[in-house]
């Protein structure tokens, strides 16, 4: 249950410009990127190209967490992102619970609200639990190096709610220099308590639609050349 104070602190002049309308559209704008869960990166890449005809490229790996990733571009400062176990670390925590997975499926998002350390004073006046702003960073197979701020909170509706980036000013989006020709159409939640999510959603800012489903889960529609669509879930 989400208290008056924290009610009334989200939704008054703290997030005034978060654009909010009555009707979600097909693509969140505060979305970042997505991200596939496969348990092993070759198999993830040869996913989806089989159901893109796009092969996204190798990004590295995430020192310490155990993974490493592909990107593919989805348009409009929008990307896909495959992550897996990196078998170089193999004993780091199994983020995400990947080397289980039989099939990649997602298994979360991430969403852009601006400058980080702003939006994480907002949330701590209002008292939602949190983690960060953490630093991160990423060395590409052609030596750049990729720097970022995370938020995490510590209550995120069953995967449902993103975590929150902010890019270094240094840095290139990913959406920019990685494999083009996809196009994200649609992005949205679904859960047994859609108007409790949708609700939660609003508070931090997040216009995204919310459906009613049996299971949280959350529905990615992607457009790949040729009139391909793949729809992928979690």
């Amino acid at each position: 249950m989400l208290s008056r104070r924290l009610f009334l602190a989200l939704t008054g002049a703290a997030f005034a410009s978060s654009g909010l309308s009555s009707g979600a559209p097909d693509v969140p704008a505060m979305l970042d990127h997505i991200l596939l869960g496969s348990s092993d990166l070759d198999g993830g890449i040869a996913f989806v190209r089989k159901h893109t005809g796009v092969s996204p490229a190798p990004g590295g790996v995430h020192p310490g967490r155990g993974t490493r990733n592909a990107l593919l571009s989805l348009g409009g400062r929008r990307y896909l992102e495959i992550i897996a176990p990196d078998p170089a670390q193999s004993g780091a925590p199994d983020i995400y619970g990947l080397k289980k997975l039989a099939k990649p499926r997602l298994v979360g998002w991430a969403a852009h609200p601006g400058d980080l350390d702003t939006f994480a004073a907002r949330l701590r006046d209002a008292g939602i639990a949190f983690d960060g702003p953490t630093p991160g960073e990423r060395r590409r197979p052609d030596a750049r190096i990729l720097r970022w701020k995370t938020i995490n909170l510590h209550d995120d509706q069953a995967g449902l709610l993103p975590f929150f980036i902010e890019w270094s000013a240094d840095t290139v989006h990913p959406s920019a220099d990685t494999p083009q020709g996809c196009k994200i159409l649609r992005f949205e939640l679904s859960a047994p308590d859609d108007a409790g999510v949708r609700r939660a959603c609003k508070l931090l800012g997040l216009n995204v639609r919310v459906a009613q489903g049996d299971t949280p889960r959350l529905l990615a529609r992607i457009a790949g050349p040729g009139g391909r669509v793949v729809e992928l879930s979690s």
